[in-house]
């Protein structure tokens, strides 16, 4: 295709060394002048390139390829979101390189000539992309080539106002998976940054992306990455996950973190479809599971005892509590509901001056090794009235110490 646009004439073969053309930037600097190739072999007679040619062959260097940009005159971008974007031919930089020494393309005849032969219809691409636009515009209509509809899309920022890079923390999806993240909630996100559907809605599955995303209502403006919105998304796409897809998805790290065996076994498997449905409106990250669910395999043996202890209350009346659920913790338990149960424990918390939440706290420790856990009721039933009440009688033993 080179050798096309030089029979054209909108192409030359530049055969210029390296020493020259720093020779040529020293002395534009020198001079103040503006720096750029002088066009040494742009308006070179045959003769003159026959010569070069042998002179360059004898060297053993090949020539490179540079395009003829337009003297004068204006060339214009047709942009889908900016609009006609206009500039004077003289603004642009100085005929380009297009094919290297080595016989390579560079990006400007590479995507001009792959763009073509994939029949693409649309350019989407970086705002940072829109000088060359002009240069790739002039070499499609040098090259007889239909011009692609280019989109230059909004620049991602980082929250200092400069552009996205890896100073701002994860830049692969590689570690975005790494740190926890759902392929759904990323896409989601990513989605918003730079277009909106409307002023309320936020959540899409790729498939309703699929179906309301349009050109029109992308912004000119750049978007800013914020992770905390990230992790709100993310949150989001993991409360949308079936439980199987769940278990799909943190399995790998259970194993990692020597919860379970590969594959677990049935009742290390029971045991986790139990307790999916209670950490799955907890989760920020998929990665934070490991630490959702050690306790569910690693009974707790040591404690902090403050946290056994409510509030305006103290290590007597932990131990008050403890006791009185002990017998809470029979047979019956594990035939109650959910609703039933917290209604058996509200009403015994009540009959010793305790509210509700006060009265669990000493049992969430005990059970679970610390203050913050999934939903209690629904613990202990998959743990099991029997494991519940003896996790509850070590704790008596370690209070009591």
């Amino acid at each position: 295709h080179a050798k096309k646009l030089i029979e054209s004439g909108a192409a030359y073969e530049c055969f210029c060394t390296s020493a020259r053309l720093d020779a040529v930037r020293q002395d534009q600097e020198k001079n103040k002048l503006p720096l750029g190739y002088d066009r040494h072999c742009r308006h070179l007679s045959e003769s003159e390139r026959e010569v070069l040619r042998s002179r360059a062959a004898y060297e053993d260097r090949q020539p490179v390829v540079r395009f003829a940009m337009p003297l004068e005159g204006v060339a214009k971008v047709e942009d889908e979101i900016l609009g006609l974007i206009e500039k004077n031919c003289a603004d642009l930089p100085v005929d380009p390189v297009i094919l290297k020494s080595d016989g390579f393309p560079t990006y400007h005849l590479a995507h001009v000539v792959d763009d073509h032969a994939m029949e693409t219809s649309h350019v989407l691409r970086a705002q940072e992309w829109l000088p060359s636009a002009f240069l790739h515009v002039l070499m499609f209509q040098a090259s007889g080539y239909a011009v692609p509809r280019y989109v230059h899309l909004p620049l991602i920022l980082g929250q200092d106002g400069q552009k996205l890079s890896k100073r701002h923390g994860a830049t692969s999806v590689k570690q975005f998976r790494a740190d926890g993240y759902t392929p759904e909630g990323l896409v989601n996100y990513l989605a918003l940054l730079g277009w909106s559907y409307d002023d309320s809605r936020e959540f899409f599955t790729l498939k309703e992306l699929e179906e309301v995303f349009s050109l029109d209502r992308l912004s000119k403006s750049p978007a800013v990455f914020d992770y905390k919105k990230l992790e709100h998304f993310n949150g989001h796409a993991i409360r949308e996950l079936t439980l199987p897809a769940l278990r799909t998805a943190i399995l790998p790290s259970l194993v990692d973190a020597g919860l379970v065996s590969s594959p677990p076994t049935p009742e290390q498997d029971k045991t986790l479809e139990g307790m999916l449905p209670l950490i799955r409106e907890r989760l920020k990250f998929l990665k934070e599971a490991p630490e959702a669910l050690k306790f569910v395999w690693n009974r707790p043996v040591t404690w902090l005892k403050e946290d056994f202890i409510p509030k305006k209350q103290d290590a007597a009346a932990a131990v008050k509590i403890l006791s009185e659920i002990v017998p809470l913790l029979d047979a019956a338990f594990d035939a109650r509901n959910d609703e039933e149960n917290e209604h058996t424990f509200r009403t015994r918390g009540e009959e010793l001056g305790f509210k509700l939440g006060d009265f669990m706290q000493p049992l969430r420790v005990a059970v679970t090794g610390g203050r913050v856990s999934p939903p209690m009721f629904g613990t202990v039933r998959v743990l099991g009235a029997a494991e519940t009440k003896a996790r509850v009688e070590a704790a008596l033993k370690f209070l009591e110490i």
